[in-house]
């Protein structure tokens, strides 16, 4: 068995090309931007998008035939990674969330007419998408608890209900939104919700406000939704459908999250060593102190993990097997990794590090979102414990719930 973590060469070539890309054009560009300046800061993304598509660095997650670089899992996480370096970088690619997850569900679940309506200008870059699952009312973390609600009128739809945490919602020019339509299946079955597809603005959905967070209100928007009327062919993937679109779509979104993680992780990693290697305190560098060299080791050993494990959950996702558990257990790795290496770049800062003199400081705020956006740590918790429960019932062996690998 070959295991080989080297890249083919062309796509090492794509890895530098991107890497030079965001470190040689998207960051410089943002560097200039005059703080508070929003038509110039919107003038520049179009300009770099321009530039990105005529670099063939455009869409790197979907297939050459609808425009994209036709990367696999394995590739697309080098491509995130190098992207994600500046915050802006992904959404220069055209591989940003939600808009990213977005495309790979209307890719397999759309009709061919849905597909041209709406996958074909989120690909061109000229609309924006939200994906509205999320209530207030009931638990985010089970979808099969819903309340909105989707009623039959004729050949149209009548659709009541509340969302928030609905991410791109007051840019999005469309909504995927997950209704229950099933009234006579019981709570708790994953056959009850149906996916709409909502062209915004919309009489029927209104936009509350965005919900104030711990960085800030960026995009969070709580939708009340009166009597939405859609038509029978905005149906996504089928009556009944909803739940299997639903986690169709965040299990290579989470690995997504992750990769972009990872490239956040790995900045402050940087961060810290650079700055203990700078700083002198009684004595010598913070460096050559043992204190700080074990928040250093940690650190890389963590990261070496998160590395690891997204590599191998992407093989999965490519080779067409069963992923849910490497992803699972990726993500909240990942997530939390995220959250201590941040945290132990800010301490070896000290006040710098608490100030906003540096990244540091708003990186941690967005990292603790990681935890659990797309799934909370515990939700992940017990479905690898029941999937390792499952493996050690089925073979007397938990081999398989542990990656399956060869040793």
């Amino acid at each position: 068995m070959a295991i080989d973590f080297t890249l083919a060469p062309e796509h090492e070539e794509i890895r530098k090309r991107v890497r030079a890309f965001i470190q040689g054009t998207v960051m410089p560009a943002m560097e200039d931007l005059k703080e508070g300046d929003r038509d110039e800061y919107l003038r520049t993304i179009f300009r770099l998008r321009s530039l990105a598509k005529s670099e063939g660095l455009w869409l790197p997650h979907m297939p050459k035939e609808w425009g994209g670089m036709g990367l696999g899992h394995v590739e697309l996480a080098m491509v995130q990674s190098e992207s994600a370096k500046t915050r802006i970088g992904p959404w220069v690619l055209n591989c940003q969330a939600p808009d990213e997850g977005n495309m790979h569900t209307l890719l397999h679940w759309a009709t061919d007419e849905q597909k041209e309506k709406y996958l074909r200008p989120l690909l061109d870059g000229v609309q924006m998408s939200c994906f509205a699952m999320t209530e207030p009312e009931v638990a985010g973390s089970d979808p099969t608890l819903i309340r909105t609600h989707a009623v039959q009128d004729g050949d149209e739809w009548v659709i009541n209900g509340h969302k928030w945490f609905i991410s791109n919602a007051r840019r999005a020019n469309f909504a995927i939104l997950i209704a229950r339509t099933e009234q006579d299946v019981p709570e708790g079955s994953r056959g009850a919700n149906t996916a709409f597809l909502v062209d915004l603005p919309n009489p029927g959905w209104n936009d509350v406000r965005e919900v104030e967070t711990m960085h800030g209100s960026t995009g969070h928007s709580e939708i009340v939704i009166k009597d939405l009327r859609v038509p029978d062919s905005a149906i996504l993937g089928g009556r009944g459908n909803g739940h299997r679109l639903g986690q169709y779509r965040l299990g290579p979104a989470r690995l997504a999250h992750c990769m972009r993680w990872i490239s956040q992780a790995e900045t402050a990693l940087d961060m810290m060593v650079d700055r203990a290697l700078k700083r002198y305190s009684h004595g010598s560098l913070l460096a050559e102190k043992q204190g700080i060299q074990w928040l250093i080791a940690d650190s890389a050993m963590e990261l070496y993990q998160c590395k690891l494990m997204v590599l191998h959950a992407a093989s999965k996702i490519d080779k067409g097997e069963d992923f849910r558990t490497e992803v699972s257990m990726a993500k909240h790795f990942v997530a939390n990794s995220l959250n201590r290496i941040i945290d132990r770049a800010i301490q070896v800062h000290g006040a710098l590090g608490y100030s906003t003199d540096t990244p540091l400081a708003n990186m941690f705020q967005h990292a603790r979102w990681a935890r659990f956006a797309d799934g909370a740590d515990e939700i992940h918790q017990m479905r690898i414990a029941e999937r390792t429960i499952a493996a050690y019932q089925a073979t007397g062996s938990t081999s398989s719930a542990t990656g399956g690998l060869p040793i």
